[in-house]
């Protein structure tokens, strides 16, 4: 399927079948129908059912329309969204509790008044800039208050904040508005004024506790709010994902991850059967074959222990062959750079891919399949351009080559240059016709385009494409896998639930399609039960599949499950093979965490399943 069949071994994480984000799978931010949203809503917009597959956030409830943006009559004095509450100091006082002619009413009704009248005084200083005299007034109207008025009390404490802001004095800023909080729990303004103090002050647990708070209040429809929760769980998650990474143990993926991504190769020499175009006689037999291979040459011991799905020992043979500078010294420098790349080690890969690069007597299709794979690198690490430099120098050097072009449409998908995309598929097709994969990738990428542009013919002319291709090539599962994402995007949901069929029949041991076909029911039927039982399925199809343990956190999430949600998460954390891969889970788990934590302190939990 698509995300079975990564667009390189440096993506493996992000793109590969461990994450179900390769052609075709989830992206971070985009894709068809996800309007933009950041991923981590996922762990927090609970009652919003998902279709990763096709790089789609649905959700079940419409969006309120935003009303237009205004200024604020408060004393915050600044630009905001309207969904906010009415401006601190606006309050009118409360009734006196009690009966109004009782004894103390005539002299709390004149502290509450003086206490209003000082607040309104700090309001015109503030609206003026004098922020010092603002802060004066609101302090007088703090020990003005009494007591018990809570609601008076606590937007005095929010405009004394608000003054201490334009001061730049976060300290006393968060102080403050945990005063207001204090008084009034489920104060907006006094929360997300805080969490922008804990933003200042580097206190991002605490900033993520406070804007999960808002956001929840606010029914995710803030904007504001929106976008600091954001970039707060984006820099905890590199943060922690740089630490961990760095002292992670190396994961050997799966058998079936491996044997995906080399089949997603046809001119790579070192994914070919064992010896073939290695031997130094072409008339050698079978015995002299393996004669060699047990005593002469530490890169054909490994071709051998990859046949045998042997996949531990590979590099340790290839580093025998480079350190004795034996006869397959580039091979092998390929090949165990193949391997440091799919267990996550993209820093150990690097030195062998510039070397066999820089190799010019090397054939040169060990050179190009090096560039494709440095190139991938490049890419999962936000390098585009040095990315699409690799990619060119492969079509230089080797213009026959169909991987090149293949990988590179690939690239280009990602990079949103669809047009650019389908030229370098239609050139793999001319060099390759049979293969089946280009010719359903780029099926997708027309797809794709006509989806995003809103072209109802291209569509249907896409669709028909992949009619034609699942004819044409009856056992390509991908060409299934990807028709499926555009038959739930169209919302022919029962067609799409045929064609993941079809591709389990052909690939019943790849797990992304189990989690795939798990979140069609959520979309389709809003089948909870069955779609958990089909990730869990590719849970026990493949242990080490770091897409399921996310998805199945993401939907306990939604169901309120916080804990096992959580662990969840730590598992896909534990299987990640990229730091950036890292980050995005540190992401979603952090931000079950912080909801967990707001439900303790304030009783709010969203809407769940």
């Amino acid at each position: 399927m698509a995300a079975s069949k990564p667009v390189e071994a440096a993506m493996v994480a992000a793109a590969g079948p461990g994450s179900g984000n390769g052609v075709g799978g989830s992206s971070a931010t985009s894709g068809p129908g996800t309007g933009g949203l950041p991923r981590w809503q996922l762990a927090l917009a609970v009652g919003a059912p998902l279709l990763l597959g096709a790089g789609a956030l649905y959700l079940w409830s419409r969006q309120r329309r935003r009303r237009e943006t205004g200024a604020r009559g408060d004393s915050g004095g600044l630009k905001r969204n309207s969904e906010r509450k009415t401006p601190e100091g606006r309050a009118s006082p409360a009734p006196v509790s009690g009966h109004p002619d009782g004894p103390g009413a005539h002299l709390e009704m004149n502290s509450l008044d003086r206490a209003q009248a000082a607040k309104n005084k700090g309001n015109k200083y503030f609206k003026a800039g004098k922020y010092e005299q603002a802060i004066q007034c609101y302090t007088e109207a703090i020990s003005l208050c009494p007591t018990e008025k809570n609601v008076d009390l606590s937007t005095f404490y929010q405009n004394r904040a608000a003054a201490f802001e334009q001061l730049q004095k976060w300290k006393e800023v968060a102080q403050d508005c945990t005063k207001a909080v204090e008084l009034n729990p489920k104060y907006v303004k006094a929360l997300f004024r805080r969490a922008k103090a804990h933003e200042k002050l580097d206190n991002k647990k605490e900033c993520l506790e406070d804007v999960t708070a808002v956001c929840i209040l606010e029914g995710f429809q803030n904007q504001q709010s929106m976008l600091l929760a954001d970039k707060v769980l984006k820099l905890l998650g590199k943060e922690k994902a740089k630490e961990k990474y760095k002292n992670r143990e190396p994961l050997m993926p799966s058998p079936q991850f491996i044997k995906s991504y080399f089949s997603s190769f046809t001119d790579d020499i070192i994914s070919q059967p064992m010896l073939k175009g290695e031997k130094s006689d072409e008339d050698k037999d079978k015995e002299g074959e393996a004669l060699e291979v047990k005593e002469n040459s530490g890169y054909l011991k490994a071709k051998q222990y990859m046949e045998e799905e042997n996949y531990d020992k590979i590099i340790s043979e290839c580093s025998k062959e480079i350190d004795a500078q034996g006869k397959y010294m580039a091979e092998a420098l390929l090949l165990r750079a193949t391997f440091y790349l799919l267990i996550g080690n993209a820093n150990a890969a690097k030195p062998d891919l510039d070397k066999v690069i820089s190799l010019q007597e090397a054939n040169v299709k060990l050179r190009a399949n090096a560039l494709i794979k440095r190139g991938s690198m490049y890419m999962q690490q936000q390098q585009p351009l040095l990315s699409t430099q690799d990619f060119n120098m492969a079509a230089d050097i080797d213009p026959q080559n169909a991987d090149v072009y293949h990988h590179r449409g690939q690239l280009k998908i990602l990079l949103d240059q669809v047009e650019e995309a389908v030229a370098d598929f239609d050139e793999c097709i001319r060099l390759r016709p049979e293969s089946a994969l280009a010719q359903a990738q780029k099926c997708f990428a027309l797809y794709r385009q006509a989806y995003t542009g809103n072209n109802s013919s291209q569509i249907q002319a896409a669709m028909k494409g992949f009619e034609e291709v699942i004819k044409k090539f009856p056992k390509c599962a991908e060409g299934y896998a990807l028709y499926a994402q555009a038959l739930t995007d169209q919302q022919q949901f029962g067609k799409a639930d045929e064609m993941y069929d079809k591709c389990i029949n052909l690939e019943p041991d790849n797990a992304t399609t189990y989690v795939h076909k798990g979140l069609l029911q959520l979309q389709w039927k809003q089948d909870l039960d069955k779609g958990l039982e089909l990730i869990s399925k590719a849970i026990e199809t493949d242990n080490k599949c770091d897409f399921a343990y996310e998805t199945m956190g993401t939907i306990e999430v939604q169901r309120g499950n916080m804990e096992k949600a959580i662990d969840m998460f730590n598992k896909a954390i534990n299987l990640a093979k990229s730091e950036m891969e890292m980050a995005h889970l540190y992401s979603l788990c952090d931000a079950a965490h912080a909801q967990t934590e707001v439900a303790k302190k304030y009783g709010l939990k969203p809407p769940t399943l």
